[in-house]
């Protein structure tokens, strides 16, 4: 069984179209944190503003997990909200 259930991160609010909508946004929001944080640790390795490497100036959350799981990861949390869209 796939945890957390379509019933616990909708909380019952949302039907599963409407959900999985809602987490594929979450997640484009996540790669989009991602692209920026990568970025910007080139950015700061190019310019010799730091020593570190790439791999240890981005969060060890988005390097070793997917958007998806990491979005669903981020609602259970309540990182993110799911919202109900009006008609």
């Amino acid at each position: 069984m796939i945890y957390p259930t379509a019933d616990t991160l909708s909380k019952g609010k949302l039907n599963r179209y409407e959900l999985v909508v809602g987490v594929a946004k979450c997640a484009r929001i996540v790669t989009d944190e991602y692209v920026t944080m990568r970025n910007k640790a080139q950015h700061m390795i190019d310019n010799r503003e730091t020593e570190k490497t790439l791999s240890a100036l981005i969060p060890t959350e988005y390097k070793d997990e997917k958007a998806v799981k990491l979005a669903i990861a981020k609602l259970m949390d309540g990182r993110f909200e799911l919202q109900k869209p009006e008609d």
